[in-house]
């Protein structure tokens, strides 16, 4: 047995050993916590009651999650969000158990939440070693998947370029093919072109391929069916690439509508159950934001009230959900001056029209206070793109191609742009551009980490007021 498939031989008794470790890791954790804690190895009947029960959960509802599956390419980050879904459940389980059987008052409530934190920590720097032991294996040319692409075109050799550079995957192609006759007999990105698509069978065989993508242009649509018909005939996985790396994605996914397979290239990421706790998050933090700082709000509305002629607050017109417009409420930081008819000046450094108030209002971004008030009527979003003023959006959906792709979700008082820099005034095209760049990040990332990460961000950038005129 080669050291290369010494792994891929094993994998299913690997799978069982790692379903049976992560419970073990948990026991453990449980043990040598009540051991700090009581200085004592000799565990209670209902402390082991409930050790068996978190091992007899994670048996049972981690495989649910799909956490088992080969995470070969994929990030930690997507592994973590996952393994804390699963975690939570079990949790979750334990602790409805106690209160159910009204036992709850017989455990050490500070073991309970140390064995919850804990459990997950270990849980997670485990998987981390094994991560870091895998891709260690994989580096050094151990536990590989070898790689036929079905088409030498400029996908083709994207894709065998991405996997070059990310060895950590395992995965090495072996060989090109394509029916083009102008490509056979050369080598892109070090990688022979070894003939058209009828010799991939034999190859497969013949070089131990393990995985045939196919990265054929929309167009092949006949070579394709052919040769996933051949391919069908083999122990060999299959991997369709779809020629859409030239356009501009928005949380994509592969779903399915009335029997047929279908890839959804533009959708919003908030939907469902997803939709519903970003409400939930929403309603309930803007809530609970809003009672702190009432006082303060109020403190501010005197001063912007004695700081000079005008209302307290100003309102724009702005772009909403999926274009609509939507009035974005905020403390006056100007002097109250008049602006032509379909056209808004954004604030600039040193800015005359700002007041002395004003100007300290931008640089912590209290002046977006009241914006509150737009989350609990349910036209923003605590995070998510900034609403720009209507006149900016179509003046920028013209210039630049993704632009009104932001409007997929409500947008939000601060965002992933925002924390990274790209707030305040974007006179110039490329500031936008980074913008939305990140903006579109945010959107096909999402999660509710990702927004709790995103506030604790803004806290911070309120203290040092960075890129606020």
């Amino acid at each position: 047995m080669s050291s290369r498939s010494l792994l891929k031989e094993n994998a299913g008794l690997l799978e069982l050993i790692q379903r049976f470790l992560d419970p073990l890791v948990v026991v453990v954790t449980g043990i040598v916590l009540y051991a700090i804690q009581f200085e004592s190895l000799d565990l209670p009947r209902n402390y082991a009651f409930v050790l068996t029960g978190g091992f007899l959960l994670c048996l049972a509802i981690f495989p649910f999650f799909n956490i088992y599956r080969p995470y070969r390419g994929a990030s930690l980050w997507a592994e973590t969000q996952t393994l804390v879904s699963a975690w939570a459940v079990v949790c979750t389980g334990l602790v409805m158990a106690l209160f159910i059987t009204k036992t709850s008052t017989d455990f050490s409530r500070m073991w309970i939440g140390q064995w919850a934190v804990a459990g997950f920590i270990n849980l997670l720097v485990f998987r981390m070693a094994l991560r870091g032991g895998l891709r260690l294996l994989r580096r050094q040319g151990i536990n590989l998947r070898f790689i036929a692409i079905a088409g030498a075109g400029e996908l083709g050799r994207d894709v065998a370029r991405r996997l070059a550079d990310s060895p950590w995957t395992g995965l090495k192609v072996v060989g090109f093919y394509d029916d083009d006759p102008r490509l056979q007999r050369h080598a892109f990105e070090g990688v022979q072109v070894r003939g058209g698509l009828h010799r991939i069978p034999r190859d497969v065989a013949e070089l131990g391929v393990d995985q045939v993508w196919i990265a054929l242009p929309l167009h092949h649509d006949k070579q394709v069916k052919s040769l996933v018909a051949q391919l069908s005939r083999l122990p060999v996985q299959v991997t369709f690439v779809p020629d859409i790396y030239g356009v501009q994605l928005l949380n994509h996914s592969i779903g399915e509508v009335a029997g047929f397979p279908v890839i959804h290239l533009m959708e919003s990421p908030l939907a469902g159950v997803k939709g519903l706790i970003k409400v939930v998050e929403d309603k309930l933090l803007a809530i609970l934001i809003l009672l702190a700082t009432f006082p303060l709000m109020l403190f501010i509305a005197i001063g912007v009230k004695l700081s000079s002629p005008g209302p307290v607050f100003f309102r724009q017109l702005r772009g909403g959900l999926h274009g609509e417009r939507i009035w974005v409420w905020k403390f006056r930081t100007m002097k109250h001056h008049g602006e032509q008819a379909g056209k808004v000046t954004q604030a600039m450094p040193g800015d005359s029209r700002v007041t002395a108030l004003g100007a300290l209002l931008r640089r912590t971004s209290l002046d977006e206070l009241p914006q509150f008030f737009n989350v609990l009527k349910g036209d923003m979003s605590i995070v998510g793109p900034r609403p720009h003023a209507v006149e900016h959006n179509e003046y920028y959906q013209r210039q630049i191609d993704a632009y009104m792709m932001r409007h997929h979700v409500k947008p939000g008082i601060t965002g992933w742009a925002q924390v990274n820099g790209w707030r305040g005034e974007t006179g110039e095209l490329e500031k936008m551009e980074m913008r939305v760049k990140h903006d579109l990040y945010y959107i096909n990332n999402w999660s509710l980490w990702f927004d709790l990460r995103i506030i604790i961000m803004t806290v911070f950038m309120m203290i040092t007021g960075k890129n606020a005129h």
